[in-house]
């Protein structure tokens, strides 16, 4: 478990998935749970829960929904250059921390 302060991975960031049965497709990143090194992509790693019927007018049905994803599995896609690149942290002067793409070197975070 690596319980980081920082992560490459934020929320609303477009990523690429790594590795499973969704590997090679993107999605946006819709929550990221810090207690499970994970996050939730919109529309990847999809599965069905079923629920019970709750009253007399409501039966019961089959939801499908997004499961989390490993941190570890999923890489985050650079705008510039367009690839699934690697992030390297960089401090500026003010004192504030960037994400900056290391295959082009292009500053992640505007």
């Amino acid at each position: 478990m690596f319980h980081n302060s920082t992560y490459h991975i934020k929320k609303d960031d477009k990523v690429k998935i790594l590795t499973g049965k969704d590997s090679g497709k993107i999605g946006k990143v819709l929550k990221v749970i810090k207690k499970k090194d994970s996050a939730l992509v919109e529309k990847i790693n999809i599965v069905k829960r079923h629920s019970k019927s709750r009253a007399k007018d409501r039966p019961g049905e089959i939801v499908e929904i997004e499961a989390p994803i490993h941190l570890s599995n999923i890489m985050l896609m650079c705008d510039k250059c367009m690839k699934p690149s690697r992030v390297k942290m960089l401090r500026l002067e003010d004192g504030k921390k960037k994400r900056v793409c290391k295959n082009c070197d292009e500053i992640i975070d505007k």
